[in-house]
Parts: structure tokens; sequence; C-alpha cells
């Protein structure tokens, strides 16, 4: 097995062509480098240097050029090795938990983005609903998320309103009776939020269609399956929004908040986080 120490100093004396200077480089003697080089030579069993007649210059034999060639790759393999084991993104994942029903090509774009600029980081992400991921929180199972929420129930590290809109398909004429719905599972406040204001006023409703996924619900409502309620990002050029004149009430916003784990950030997540927080924050296109 090659000693990496020892091809390091090949590697100086080679480059330099004097055992002085090369031990300067490496920080020993000029006997430590020259007794370094003869265990090398040794080992392979060949000799790597030559002096010239005065002694003080040094040029590598052909075997010496040849394995300073290979401990040239050999340092910087090693050295790439130091650098993964001492950047602790590299090693320790940040933990992100996503909402199910979040725009997943949005989500995407965004950790696209931070990743580009940082491309050490590690990410895991792990979907649910909001309840879900504030229990994972609090068990350490994910260090961030971005949940659904009433708004202003809890610190958070940022909040953005969601207005909230009733939508139906192109095609699908508001009647009378019961209201078909297309909803979230429970837990979900656009689910909450539905419920709510339809017994408030006093409709009748039937839920036709659930699904944990935003797509689906999507194209449940375009294909004129079910009414649901979305926030106005969400809304698609296949969908229309229900107003009073459809017989359907303004609906309160909710709240998208990015929350952490009760524990300190440390350094990737905190870029993450401030990442999210401006990338969220910018006017979608």
């Amino acid at each position: 097995m090659l000693d990496l120490e020892l091809l390091k100093t090949l590697v100086c004396v080679v480059d330099e062509r004097s055992f002085t200077r090369a031990a300067e480089r490496v920080h020993r003697t000029q006997s430590t480098v020259s007794q370094q080089i003869s265990k090398l030579e040794d080992s392979v069993g060949r000799a790597l240097l030559v002096r010239d007649r005065t002694g003080k210059r040094v040029s590598p034999t052909e075997h010496g050029e040849l394995l300073a060639t290979y401990a040239r790759r050999l340092l910087a393999i090693a050295q790439e090795a130091e650098d993964v084991l001492a950047s602790p993104s590299l090693l320790t994942p940040v933990r992100v938990g996503v909402l199910e029903d979040f725009d997943m090509r949005r989500l995407s774009a965004m950790l696209s983005g931070f990743m580009a600029l940082h491309p050490g980081a590690r990410l895991e992400t792990l979907s649910g609903v909001s309840s879900e991921l504030q229990h994972k929180l609090r068990e350490g199972e994910i260090d961030i998320a971005l949940i659904k929420r009433e708004p202003g129930v809890g610190d958070c590290i940022a909040a953005w309103p969601e207005p909230l809109v009733w939508v139906a398909g192109l095609a699908t004429m508001a009647e009378e009776g019961e209201v078909p719905l297309a909803l979230f599972p429970q837990g979900c406040v656009y689910r909450q939020r539905a419920i709510r204001t339809l017994d408030k006023i006093g409709k009748r409703w039937r839920v036709v269609f659930a699904s944990h996924s935003l797509t689906g619900i999507q194209a449940a409502v375009a294909c004129g399956i079910g009414i649901t309620v979305l926030p106005t990002t969400a809304v698609l050029p296949e969908h229309r929004v229900l107003g009073a004149a459809e017989g359907f009430p303004p609906l309160p916003p909710a709240e998208l908040a990015l929350v952490a784990a009760s524990r300190p950030l440390d350094a990737a997540q905190r870029q993450l986080c401030d990442y999210l927080v401006e990338a969220i924050g910018q006017p979608g296109p």
C-alpha cells in the first residue's frame, strides 16, 4: 500500500527539483525528505530520483515521473474525500416536510433553484397533510415544513396569506340541492372552509371525490365531478370561480406557513429557509 505522505513528498521534490526547496514546502528537514524518498523507493523497488553532478538539482527517473503522475491523482482524491467528510451539509440532509396538496411543479422549481445555488446540499422531502407534518416536526423526523393552517396559529419562520375561492369546471352549473364536493382529506384547511361555510349558510353538501393530490382535485373539478375550494394560485384555465351570484359566499383566507422544529437550525437548514422565504414571497408568473 502506497503511503500518501511519501507520495506527497515525491511530488514536491519532482516539482521543485530540489530536496532543499521540497523540505521547506512540506515543513520537514532535508534529511527527513531524503529518508522518505528512500523509503518510497524501497517500497516500490525502483529508483525514483537522480541528482546531477553538483548534487543540488534533482530529476525524476522514468519510474519516478510515472509514479508522480499517479501520486497527484491519489492525493487529489484523498483531498476530495477529506473535504466531503468535513462538510456537514453533504452528509446530513435537510429533511423537508411538504404538503400533499402543494403545487409540486412550483416546489420542484424552488428546490431546483436552491440546489443550483448550493450544489453540495442534500435534501430529503416527505409529504403529508399539515397535521402529520406538524407531528413529524415534534418527533424530530423532519427539520422544516410547509403547512397550511388558520392564520396566525402558532409560531413560524414566515407566513403568507392564501386567498381562497370556490372553483368549478367551465361547464359545471351550480344547481339547487346538494353541492357535490371534491375535497382533500380530513385535517385540510380547504376542506374545513368548504364544509363550515356551506353549513353556515344552510346548504346541503356531499363529498363525491377525495384525493390527497392537488393535481387530482384540479382534474376532478375541471372534468365536472365536483366543486372545491382552492387558493387563487391553484385555479387553472379549465376552472371558473364561483361567487355570490351562484350562491357561494366569500371565503376567509387560509395561511401558508414555513415552520421548523424547536431545536436550533444548522447552516444548511437556515440557508434553505432563507431561500424559501424569498422564493415563496415572489409573485408567480
